[in-house]
Parts: structure tokens; sequence; C-alpha cells
């Protein structure tokens, strides 16, 4: 067993997993926050998706143990005005991918507002646009099994604007 300290949402969190737990599995069965979907666990479809020290991962493909010291934020912590944006532009349906969504969606948002490019950004040197094709290429990471990315991308460039 390792000890492994969190600030989880807001919280001071210490655990004791074994070196090999997923940071997912901490947040679920150590923790109780079951919010975080996991989906394929292989990193392929997003219900995962944390932030970690704001940025966005893939928890299922991080060890609770890499994460020591840091601070995650599940969608249970969020508090994002995005999430009523979801609500407003039908962006979730069944409800199991919205989570990772959610928090990708987030960091998606950060990672813009600092200027990083996208695939589909064209002039590297300026800031780009938000574009529909931006959000689409952004938020390409988290699959939504219902079909809702009109809702999601309309909530997304709601909260941008």
């Amino acid at each position: 067993m390792v000890e492994v300290s969190l600030r989880v949402n807001g919280s001071a969190q210490r655990l004791d997993v074994p070196p090999q737990v997923s940071l997912l599995d901490a947040l679920r069965e150590e923790l109780g926050l079951t919010g975080t979907k996991k989906g394929c666990d292989q990193g392929a479809c997003g219900a995962c998706t944390v932030l970690a020290d704001g940025d966005r991962i893939n928890s299922c493909l991080a060890l609770a143990v890499q994460y020591d010291g840091r601070e995650i934020t599940t969608v249970e912590g969020l508090g994002h005005p995005l999430q009523e944006a979801f609500v407003r532009a039908d962006g979730l349906q069944c409800g199991y991918c919205t989570p990772g969504q959610l928090c990708s969606a987030v960091g998606m948002l950060a990672e813009h507002k600092e200027g990083a490019p996208s695939a589909v950004t064209e002039h590297l040197t300026t800031s780009p646009e938000l574009s529909d094709e931006e959000i689409r290429e952004r938020m390409s990471g988290n699959l939504c099994r219902c079909g809702a990315y009109n809702g999601i991308v309309e909530a997304i460039r709601e909260v941008a604007e």
C-alpha cells in the first residue's frame, strides 16, 4: 500500500492504495465520487475525464500515486456555468459521458483562453477563434454514446461568449 495525499474538490484526502490503482478507481471506490465514469478503461472514450491542477486528464490511465499532492476536480466539485448551459442546450442525454464532457469542456476552455492551438488551428502565432470546428476538435477525445454533440457544442459556445 502507498499513502497518497490529494486535494479533491477542495478537500484534503489521504488514501492508502496499492501502487497500481488508477486515479479513477481511487476516486470512485475509495472516495465514493461516482460522477466520474469508467467507460472503456483504455483512455479512448473520455468518460473518466477529470481536472488535475486545472488540466484535463483521463483518470483511467493515471495512477493515483502519480497525482500525490495535486488538486483533482471531478464533476462533483465543478460548479461551472457549463453545467447549466449543457441542460439548456440539451447537451446531455443518458448522462453517462456528461461528467467527462463537462470536465473536458472546462479544461478545453482554459486551454483556449491561454492560446493553446488545436489540430485545426490555422495560425499558430495568434489566438484561435473558438469556432464550432475548434470546439469539436478540442472535444474529440470525449465520446457521447447518445449523440448529444450539437448540444454540447452549443453549450460550450454559449459559455465561451
